[in-house]
């Protein structure tokens, strides 16, 4: 299997017990947040190696996810710990359907306060792929800085690169600011995973053939578009394609489903399979996440799936 490279923050979740207003909640279930962390626990439950770069606090927070993310298998020998700044941590409501709300302790994190010289000795030998998103350059410049410098030394050392702009706009500044980095952090990558919205936003072009076309004119390979419960559209190399959604008995929580649909794209991509079945893997994948309550719990191990696509296939017969 690959060897794959991730950084970002990932954060201490509490997950409201209770529908309601997180105002009203009285008690939480501890998980562990970060587009990343998804990607990362994704990517090792099918078999891949994976290893994360970022910055905790010394806390007790810092210490779980530590043991969490070693819990599922992923390298954190480039996990590092801040004295001066504390681990990041979310709130989650929780809802019957529809995106619930969110609200993040992030500011200041030990996390945002990574910079170049966190990279400085990584040593690349050995690695096929780098996946990162918009969220890390979103916390700091100096942040910023680091994925920059990450995707440049990628493409020196041939490494391929997945991007996911994951849009935070609550966490720039400066919206113009945000699509001119986005884009052109995209643009140095060979797959970019944007949603529908997300491309419409950073693109200023509606359809999504438009979208692909924008990001091929850059640089880009391969454009896939999330489409949300539709499926995706995918365009490589004068190829292009929709992939119907897999139907969901019940929606539980829609926080994760794009980065697990980035795990089944990448994850098949990787291992030789056919775009066609890459789209296919991550609407899979995607689906299966809604129906968890975590943002990661309904990542699936390869039996899991197997089994999920087999029926899925069956019932369409």
């Amino acid at each position: 299997m690959s060897r794959i490279i991730t950084g970002g923050e990932p954060m201490a979740l509490f997950v409201a017990d209770r529908v309601g207003s997180l105002e009203e909640a009285e008690h939480f279930n501890r998980f562990v947040a970060g587009a990343e962390v998804n990607f990362s626990i994704g990517m090792s439950r099918l078999g891949h190696q994976v290893t994360y770069i970022s910055q905790l606090g010394i806390d007790p927070f810092g210490k779980y996810i530590e043991k969490f993310l070693q819990h599922n298998g992923i390298d954190t020998s480039n996990v590092t710990f801040a004295s001066d700044y504390q681990t990041g941590m979310q709130w989650k409501q929780k809802v019957l359907e529809g995106d619930p709300e969110v609200f993040s302790a992030r500011k200041n994190s030990a996390a945002s306060h990574m910079g170049t010289e966190k990279i400085s000795n990584f040593d690349w030998t050995g690695y096929d792929h780098i996946h990162l998103t918009g969220i890390l350059p979103s916390l700091s410049s100096s942040c910023r800085d680091m994925v920059y410098e990450l995707m440049n030394e990628a493409r020196k050392k041939g490494v391929q690169i997945s991007y996911d702009p994951n849009l935070r706009p609550g966490l720039w500044s400066d919206k113009q600011e945000m699509v001119q980095v986005i884009n052109d952090l995209a643009c140095l990558a060979d797959i970019v995973l944007p949603g529908v919205n997300e491309g419409q936003l950073l693109t200023g072009r509606k359809d999504v053939h438009e979208i692909a076309d924008y990001y091929h004119a850059k640089g880009v390979k391969t454009v896939v578009i999330k489409l949300g419960a539709s499926g995706a559209f995918t365009s490589s190399e004068g190829v292009q394609f929709f992939t119907e959604g897999f139907p969901v008995e019940k929606v539980v929580d829609t926080v994760g489903a794009g980065d697990g649909f980035a795990v089944g794209v990448v994850s098949a991509i990787l291992e030789g399979l056919p775009l066609k079945e890459a789209a296919r893997r991550g609407a899979a994948i995607g689906a299966l996440a809604v129906m968890s309550p975590g943002d990661n719990d309904g990542l699936p191990s390869r039996e899991v799936l197997n089994t999920f696509m087999e029926k899925q296939i069956s019932t369409l017969k």
